[in-house]
């Protein structure tokens, strides 16, 4: 069970979730492929032959940081609040309600539009403002904070809200969309 399933508040639901990009694999594995595993091999045929194990448990440490990487990461949009968590031994979270974002900002490069991932920085009431490198799909996760935010929901205790309740309840993965609010109130 991930931290963000473990830190859901009773009533609250996932709209959108995501992870950091594979891009976190590149370096390990080339320098695994390119660097290490040449030199294990070199050993295996000199008189080294003992020492062949260091550069290949060295190239498989790296790999396995990287899929830990990934794996810990987590970024999150509920019907209350964007949640988002890195690392294992060393963690760092942000929890931001709804109504005390102010912006969120998406940097892309070149190779970033090309395959899809970017840097997200969010705003939140007072200046604070958190910056998230290589984040998968990062115009989807704004999309999602932005749709639910306009569809009311998140809204503070005692505010009224634009959407009830039970129509706050989307599919993970998919952000709610103004056409999707208004289809279902039309069908009650």
């Amino acid at each position: 069970m991930s931290y963000i399933d473990r830190d859901l508040l009773p009533g609250e639901h996932l709209v959108y979730r995501t992870r950091l990009y594979w891009l976190v694999f590149l370096v390990p594995v080339l320098l695994s492929i390119v660097v290490l595993l040449p030199v294990a091999w070199l050993f295996f045929d000199s008189t080294w032959r003992n020492y062949a194990w260091v550069p290949a448990a060295f190239a498989a440490a790296l790999i396995g940081s990287a899929i830990l990487r990934r794996q810990s990461s987590d970024f999150a949009v509920t019907d209350r609040r964007v949640i988002m968590k890195l690392g294992i031994l060393s963690t760092r979270s942000i929890e931001l309600l709804l109504d005390k974002i102010e912006a969120i900002t998406v940097n892309q490069s070149l190779i970033g539009r090309l395959f899809r991932y970017g840097d997200i920085i969010v705003s939140g009431s007072g200046g604070t403002k958190e910056v998230f490198h290589r984040i998968q799909s990062p115009f989807e996760f704004r999309r999602a904070v932005q749709s639910v935010t306009t569809a009311g929901i998140g809204l503070p205790a005692g505010s009224k809200s634009k959407v009830p309740q039970s129509e706050s309840v989307y599919q993970l993965r998919r952000p709610v969309s103004r056409e999707q609010i208004v289809r279902d109130r039309l069908r009650q």
